[in-house]
């Protein structure tokens, strides 16, 4: 294993699971604990960051490329994810089957969408 896939899998897997108790704490009233929980998610979004960074300093890019692909690329990702959140959502908060289902799978099919985008098609 290549030293940048190591230290990226320790960054992420750290910084994955910070954001994700995080929104844990954040989301689930019974823990009575959003002030804390928005602060632990922040931690594990700032970890997530610095992977990031670091990942592309150690294999010699720049930090962050601004360009058009890239906006759009992280723009169909949030939408992607916001899309599948409201599906799970409107099955599990809202009981509404059917519909809920339907928007979840839109969401995975524009998640899905990044593949060829990022890769490409060959």
């Amino acid at each position: 294993m290549k030293k940048e896939n190591f230290v990226s899998l320790i960054l992420g897997t750290v910084g994955g699971i910070l954001f994700a108790i995080g929104m844990c704490m954040c989301l689930l009233p019974e823990w009575n604990a959003f002030t804390q929980g928005v602060v632990v998610a922040v931690i594990g979004a700032v970890v997530l960051i610095v992977m990031l960074l670091v990942r592309r300093k150690m294999e010699g890019k720049p930090a962050i490329e601004l360009n058009g692909k890239a906006i759009g690329t992280v723009a169909l990702g949030i939408i992607g994810a916001l899309v599948l959140g409201v599906g799970m959502c409107m099955v599990m908060v809202w009981e509404m089957m059917i519909p809920g289902i339907l928007v979840g799978v839109v969401g995975l099919v524009l998640l899905l969408c990044l593949i060829p985008l990022v890769k490409g098609l060959k």
